[in-house]
């Protein structure tokens, strides 16, 4: 098992229920490929470097998980048709 970083930023404009469902859809994005959820990390509302989208700020939220080296593709893969995710990135962690 690898360990992974995910950060996804999700739009400032939708509600906080909405935007608590996304991030719990993220997470069981990464059950359903075989990931465990080790930490997460909320950094709330904070100023995008640049404008994305017209939107010049976001809710950053890290997720560390540890899963098999075939997982972060397929959560990539769903989490970049979601609507609510303006970015994200997932990184893998040295030991």
């Amino acid at each position: 098992m690898n360990k992974y970083e995910l950060c996804v930023v999700v739009s400032a404009k939708i509600e906080e229920e909405e935007r608590a469902s996304t991030i719990r859809r993220v997470k069981e994005l990464i059950e359903r490929f075989g990931g465990s959820i080790t930490k997460v990390d909320e950094w709330g509302r904070k100023r995008l470097a640049y404008e994305i989208q017209k939107m010049k700020e976001g809710y950053f939220n890290f997720i560390y998980f540890d899963a098999e080296s075939t997982a972060p593709i397929e959560i990539e893969s769903r989490i970049r048709i979601m609507d609510n995710v303006i970015r994200f990135l997932c990184v893998k962690q040295d030991d």
